[in-house]
């Protein structure tokens, strides 16, 4: 009788107790134990105890101590131990031959930026390159905010060259660190073009960078200032909020923080802040990229046929999407295509226009059904008639048409279309939300009743203004865009109503200007929230 064997397959318990990890793994683990708890000191003698035992290390043991010691080096208690440990590490590092990666080279120019050495710092990223490794902003930062932090301007400028070089974008913190710096050393043609950098880099700014914005403009631009022809003609083509070409006035600035009401009005100074639009080289590439893409995908001879005709029809300032508008919630058992509400649309357009007709994009086949139905028939004549229609061919996509006309015409859209497919598609979508926000016009049907949401009577953004005064906003907690702190730049005689509350600059003391106050103060100061009802096209829109 056979015997049981002593020798049985171990249990998965088992093969876990008998497993132990070698002497680099367990180094490792308990490396990244004291990376997570930010114990410098445990990891030190880590890799004190690791040389001891002539531990092999990787690059992952490097960069793990690399990143605990630049962690440390700004801490003034641990200092000194972090700079000391983390270059003695990477120069272990490259004895033992072990390239870095960007998380090596990033650690190492913290570590030198800790210790003031911007020059080593940008050394150091510029090697990454003898490792086919490319940088990252973070890998930059170390040393742009050494080099601005000791007033090297020149240095400071040639890491941000070799950033734009490696196609990398600047954000927030570096902007508003080259734009101090610049301040600092008097150089208002560079604030100049950090201000416009940061107006294409977010739609507010931080508070920190609110306080550059504040010391440059209170105390050290007073005495810059010229007149620039063509600036209303430059805003206009730039879409509205800016025109670039240069300071505007003279004198010393007026600095105030207010709020704006919800028509755009500018409480501090009065001033009409813009709808931002895209400019007109994006306008161009945009229509382009719309047409290209509906080239491909539809019968080229009908779309040419569209583009053909839209030039000979150029006048709309509205454009429908009728399939949305007559499809809205119709998602019930007597649901079907509702006329009455495309029609309500086209009229209400028609008379927000100056009784201009909108244009209503629809399928020939969806037309061809409404005038079979005698209930429908004379409506759908009568638009007609008036030039409302236009009919897209069988097999067609009717939102490459209507997505082409609004772009090409530069006019609003009535569609509650998210367009989230012709993001994924569009070439250069960078700009398509800016577009929609000032294109878009959104719909309801309450009870049967119309309600339009036009699109906004201004954009949150840092505005440039045609008499030279900005308007910066300030990021805000509330989701209530009236409680938004704006930063009213102006100089004097700029605006209206420049000089009825604020500080002068002599004080630079920045005062806060409320549009809406305490109950008893809104009869004299009431807030107009009527919000402009037809946005037009930009060719008529003053800036």
């Amino acid at each position: 009788m056979a015997t049981p064997s002593h020798h049985q397959n171990p249990t998965p318990s088992t093969k876990k107790k008998k497993t132990h990890k070698n002497p680099e793994a367990n180094f490792l683990y308990e490396l990244n134990s004291c990376s997570k708890s930010k114990d410098l000191k445990a990891a030190i003698s880590l890799y004190d105890s690791a040389l001891s035992n002539n531990t092999r290390l990787n690059q992952s043991h490097f960069n793990t101590l690399l990143y605990l010691c630049s962690t440390f080096a700004t801490d003034p208690d641990s200092k000194d131990l972090a700079l000391r440990y983390g270059f003695r590490v990477f120069d272990h590092m490259m004895a033992l031959n072990i390239h870095p990666n960007e998380a090596s080279i990033t650690s190492i120019a913290r570590l030198s930026a800790a210790k003031g050495d911007g020059d080593y710092a940008f050394e150091m990223v510029k090697k990454l390159g003898d490792y086919q490794v490319s940088p990252r902003l973070r890998t930059y930062e170390p040393a742009l905010f050494c080099f601005c932090q000791k007033l090297e301007a020149e240095k400071a400028y040639e890491v941000e060259e070799d950033i734009d070089k490696m196609g990398l974008s600047l954000e927030e913190p570096q902007i508003a660190a080259l734009l101090k710096l610049s301040a600092d050393t008097w150089r208002g043609e560079r604030v100049y073009n950090y201000l416009h950098k940061l107006r294409r880099s977010v739609r507010w700014v931080s508070e920190e960078t609110c306080k550059v914005l504040e010391d440059w403009f209170c105390c050290k631009a007073s005495e810059i200032g010229s007149d620039v022809g063509s600036v209303k003609e430059a805003i206009l083509r730039n879409g509205g909020g800016w025109h670039g070409l240069g300071w505007i006035g003279e004198g010393k600035w007026v600095v105030k923080k207010g709020n704006v009401e919800p028509n755009g009005r500018c409480c501090c100074c009065g001033e009409q802040l813009d709808c931002v639009d895209i400019d007109d080289v994006e306008t161009e590439k945009f229509a382009l990229s719309v047409a290209g893409l509906a080239l491909e995908r539809e019968v080229k001879a009908n779309f040419r046929e569209f583009q053909d005709w839209l030039e000979k029809n150029a006048d709309y300032e509205a454009i429908v999407d009728g399939a949305n508008i007559g499809l809205y919630q119709q998602n019930f058992a007597e649901g079907g295509f509702s006329v009455l509400q495309l029609d309500a649309v086209i009229k209400e357009m028609y008379t927000r226009s100056g009784n201009k007709w909108p244009l209503v994009i629809l399928h020939n086949k969806r037309v061809r059904a409404l005038l079979e139905n005698p209930s429908h028939r004379k409506l759908v004549e009568e638009w007609m008639a008036n030039g409302v229609l236009y009919t897209t061919p069988h097999g067609s996509n009717d939102d490459w048409y209507w997505l082409y006309a609004t772009v090409k015409l530069r006019c609003l859209l009535v569609t509650n279309d998210e367009m989230r497919d012709h993001i994924f598609e569009l070439l250069g979508s960078s700009f398509f939300l800016k577009w929609k926000e000032r294109h878009q016009v959104r719909y309801t049907f309450l009870k049967g009743a119309l309600k339009l949401q036009m699109p906004p009577a201004y954009s949150i953004v840092i505005q440039e203004s045609e008499k030279g005064s900005w308007h910066v906003p300030i990021v805000c907690e509330s989701d209530e865009e009236s409680l938004r702190s704006w930063l009213c730049i102006t100089r004097p005689g700029g605006c209206e109503d420049e000089g009825k509350t604020g500080s002068t600059m002599e004080t630079c003391e920045i005062v806060n200007v409320l549009c809406c106050k305490s109950s008893e103060n809104r009869n004299n100061e009431k807030c107009d929230d009527k919000t402009t009802s037809m946005t037009g096209k930009r060719k008529e829109r003053s800036p």
